[in-house]
């Protein structure tokens, strides 16, 4: 009899606290995309939010942290969204899970906008996402590299491509056209992605990826 009351204030209090998280990973990237790590500050953030320094601090205790968790929903997100692509033979989902990722990221200009600025900021060894953006660049070239070379294993792609350059390659594209449509919204970035992936492939990967379902792949 005793142990109900005790037990739903405390399950309400997690979701709460949970509810209050998140939120404040939400204002934060907004501020960071803004402002980039350096101007945001902890107090803005908390004012955007309602809440007191010491009230965001007992959710993170310092700037890094928050910047930590901005990072990492980011890449919980895209994984998510990635879930359907991972699983097509020869790679081609990957290299369509990338013409998709580009269009969908016209639909998130302050998370662009995030990356965009963070990325230039952490080239100084000393920022606190310094490492977090060298391991991620490197774990992407590594992922489209092995979906490069699971497609020539399929015969879907151009025998003279390498997969290692071409994965930095297309790495780079797609970081350089975030850059130009936050200056040109105008510009079609899955377009540009999807004609340098289809210069990479065979006619046999050029019919794959132009056929290709996210829904056949579950």
């Amino acid at each position: 009899m005793t142990s109900a009351p005790a037990t739903a204030p405390a399950r309400g209090g997690y979701a709460k606290g949970r509810a209050r998280r998140e939120a404040i990973v939400r204002v934060a990237s907004e501020h960071f995309a803004e402002r980039g790590f350096n101007g945001a500050t902890i107090l803005d953030i908390a004012a955007t939010c309602g809440i007191s320094r010491a009230g965001l601090l007992h959710y993170f205790p310092d700037k890094e942290t928050l910047l930590a968790a901005v990072l990492e929903e980011r890449d919980r997100e895209d994984q998510a969204r990635f879930e359907p692509y991972v699983r097509a033979r020869g790679g081609i989902g990957i290299l369509r899970g990338m013409i998709d990722l580009a269009d969908h990221n016209r639909l998130t200009p302050g998370l662009i906008d995030l990356f965009v600025r963070l990325s230039t900021e952490a080239t100084d060894p000393a920022h606190p996402a310094h490492s977090y953006f060298l391991e991620r660049y490197a774990r992407i070239r590594s992922g489209t590299a092995w979906a490069l070379r699971a497609a020539d294993r399929a015969g879907y792609l151009r025998a003279e491509v390498d997969p290692d350059d071409a994965a930095l390659r297309l790495t780079a594209l797609m970081d350089g056209l975030q850059s130009q449509w936050l200056l040109d919204p105008s510009i079609d970035m899955s377009r540009h992605v999807r004609a340098a992936i289809g210069q990479l492939l065979t006619d046999a990967g050029e019919a794959a990826l132009r056929t290709f379902d996210p829904g056949d792949a579950h």
